[in-house]
């Protein structure tokens, strides 16, 4: 069930100086949080000062230091389930009834005590399976645990347990629903479905809408558990209890304006498994109020290779720094004359050849590219969080 007192941002952040705390016992943590004051961060503003930790570089970091690379305070051995995910990252499960915080959505969602839930996520060495597992028996329901696949033994298990409703993938849905029809198989007691895991498209929303099923969306990922998910008649995403988001520029730690796309950065308040400043290379805006998100919006992760160097979003990023008159940047990616070209789009109330040449200097030493500089009118740049596009044919 919600917990209301977690809707106070104020009892959010009074619980952050003992999350800095514990992950400190972390020796990873403490060398990445060196020099920290944990009774100090006790704000949006102080926590945003803390450097970020990327998801992109936890494979690396677990492989120097097996499991968890450091960053998890608690003993192996005290956890209740150990995972892996595709990565690898090696993730433990949180302690608790609902670890991964999902009881709220499946509630926003229709389900309800007593109900019986069908789980297609995988149950095998992912925590997919367990996120939305733990959520509905939370919740007061029972679970069929039928991971993915085995169409036809799903069949079965829908005409016997009379399920109410259905966690899993939308495709998977499809597939399910789609094979009923086919073989004459009951499938109506399916009038449910909280789906994650892959794009969900209006054109799929309404074909479940039209066999009879309300469909709702959450955004989860493995090691954070759920982070948003749709409310009904709301708009957007609800940010779950318990967690502090926030949205960054990509390449750095900075809060973008409300309402501009960037990078999803979470903080789990979770002493035995603390997450601080967690840059999940998704993005996604806020909506108005701050509490509520768009939802999933492409990734961050933007690197392009440019005549055999890598140019990265940190990179974009420093040259904002150097020139704070500008606005936002995107640097576009081509091929001219059989060979890769770039050319840094920048926003600038007042452009004027030589604003353009010392930026085009800058580029070049940030880079260490040659590439050209085209200052547009503020606001002229889309709000997508890319600050790389890169805009060569494939193949």
């Amino acid at each position: 069930m919600p917990d209301t007192k977690t809707r106070d941002p104020a009892a959010l952040l009074a619980r952050l100086p003992a999350a800095l705390a514990a992950a400190l016992e972390a020796p990873a943590y403490a060398a990445h949080l060196a020099g920290i004051d944990p009774a100090a961060v006790t704000d949006r503003a102080a926590l945003a000062r803390l450097p970020v930790l990327r998801k992109g570089e936890m494979p690396a970091r677990q492989r120097e230091k097996l499991p968890f690379g450091g960053f998890v305070p608690g003993a192996v051995g005290g956890f209740a389930r150990l995972f892996t995910s595709p990565g690898p990252i090696f993730e433990p499960q949180r302690a608790g009834d609902d670890p991964w915080g999902g009881a709220p959505a499946l509630e926003a969602a229709g389900f309800r005590a007593g109900e019986v839930v069908l789980n297609t996520f995988g149950y095998h060495l992912t925590p997919g399976g367990f996120i939305f597992d733990t959520a509905a028996r939370a919740l007061g329901c029972a679970v069929i645990p039928a991971g993915p696949g085995n169409t036809e033994q799903q069949l079965d298990l829908i005409e016997a347990y009379r399920p109410a409703g259905y966690v899993g993938t939308p495709d998977f849905l499809k597939v399910l629903l789609d094979a009923g029809a086919k073989a004459g198989r009951d499938v109506s007691s399916l009038g449910k479905a909280l789906v994650s895991g892959a794009a969900f498209p209006a054109s799929l929303q309404a074909e479940f809408r039209e066999r009879g099923i309300a469909a709702a969306q959450a955004y989860a990922t493995a090691d954070v558990g759920f982070i948003a998910y749709e409310t009904p008649g709301e708009h957007g995403l609800l940010v779950n209890e318990g967690l502090i988001l926030e949205i960054v520029r990509p390449g750095t730690g900075d809060p973008v304006p409300e309402g501009e796309v960037g990078e999803i950065v979470v903080t789990v308040l979770d002493l035995d498994r603390p997450l601080i400043r967690y840059a999940l290379g998704d993005l996604t805006a806020f909506l108005p109020g701050g509490r509520r998100i768009r939802g999933w919006m492409g990734r961050a992760d933007q690197s392009a290779k440019v005549k055999g160097m890598f140019v990265r979003p940190e990179q974009v990023a420093e040259i904002a720094r150097r020139h704070p008159e500008l606005g936002r940047l995107r640097l576009v990616v081509t091929r001219a004359d059989e060979a890769d070209a770039m050319a840094l789009r920048a926003e600038s109330p007042a452009p004027d050849a030589a604003l353009a040449e010392r930026v085009a200097e800058t580029l070049r030493a940030v880079t260490k590219l040659r590439g050209t500089v085209d200052l547009v009118a503020p606001g002229s740049l889309p709000n997508d969080g890319k600050v790389i596009a890169d805009e060569r044919p494939v193949g």
